[in-house]
């Protein structure tokens, strides 16, 4: 009787997309950071308007002006309202119309971009005349009348965003498909038996993401200075409702008198905000990025 070795091998962990998204944050610091921040804003926007001392809507004359206490973190305002309490519900909002219009903007180019890149001819010739058109107006300018046009609405602030934002996604995402549409994989592909749009859609395109993630982290802070520029100069979101743009206008007109409170902390919610979205983009590209599963 011979006796049979087996040489057996040790299993390969099989590392899943939350083992991929830990390591990233494990290698870059300044990815935690941001993703920390997220949380915070996460967190303020969906608990934030539950559990805020005071109701962001209810005035009361007199307590109005009053500076930062034990009572009112970030005082009140020219009504009487509690400044902290309305910088948190604002979160929700602002979030609300910067994620919206991202969303809607990034979906759209980036169909708009993969059809351009992919087939090219004249589809690709008529969307990049479509796409410098909108380009050749300031953007925030373009934003204003299209806001001015159709109405200074929640809606509206989303729609005109999601404009001015749709060009770069299709440009971006255009060129990268346009690069790797006679690539060796996807050759490869084709080879296979997969339709163009099977291709385009599961081989092609999730190779673009990286560098669009770093656009969709830098386009949420835009979009949330974008909204919050328009309700600053009256087009944007309407009054009693509590949003930082609406917050800061009304704040500068007190700070000449000194109740600096007013703008200050709106504006370094604001702040706060962008620099977040700022900081993720990297990490961003590094959980979507394929070869950085390898």
């Amino acid at each position: 009787m011979t006796d049979v070795v087996s040489n057996s091998v040790p299993p390969t962990r099989n590392h899943g997309a939350l083992d991929h998204f830990l390591y990233v944050l494990r290698s870059n610091p300044v990815t935690l950071l941001a993703f920390m921040m997220l949380a915070v804003l996460l967190v303020a926007a969906l608990v934030g308007p539950a559990i805020t001392p005071y109701d962001p809507l209810t005035s009361n004359a007199a307590i109005a002006l009053q500076p930062p206490s034990l009572d009112h973190w970030f005082g009140t305002d020219n009504l009487g309202r509690d400044v902290f309490s309305r910088v948190i519900v604002a979160t929700r909002l602002d979030l609300a119309i910067s994620v919206a219009a991202v969303a809607l903007s990034f979906v759209i180019g980036s169909l708009l971009g993969s059809i351009a890149g992919y087939w090219g001819g004249w589809l690709d010739s008529v969307l990049n005349r479509l796409f410098d058109t909108i380009m050749a107006f300031p953007l925030f300018v373009l934003a204003m009348g299209i806001v001015a046009a159709l109405g200074n609405t929640v809606e509206n602030i989303v729609y005109a965003t999601a404009v001015i934002n749709i060009p770069f996604y299709a440009r971006l995402v255009r060129a990268e498909v346009n690069i790797r549409r006679e690539a060796g994989f996807t050759q490869a592909a084709k080879l296979s038996g997969n339709s163009d749009i099977r291709v385009l859609a599961l081989h092609i395109f999730p190779n673009a993401l990286p560098p669009m993630m770093v656009q969709v982290s830098l386009n949420l802070g835009w979009a949330i200075l974008n909204a919050a520029g328009l309700s600053f100069i009256g087009l944007g979101v309407r009054p009693p409702t509590a949003e930082w743009g609406i917050m800061v206008a009304e704040g500068a007109n007190f700070i000449v008198s000194g109740e600096w409170w007013l703008a200050l902390f709106p504006g370094l919610a604001l702040m706060f905000a962008v620099f977040t979205f700022n900081l993720l983009g990297d990490g961003l590209r590094d959980i979507v990025d394929p070869r950085q599963r390898t």
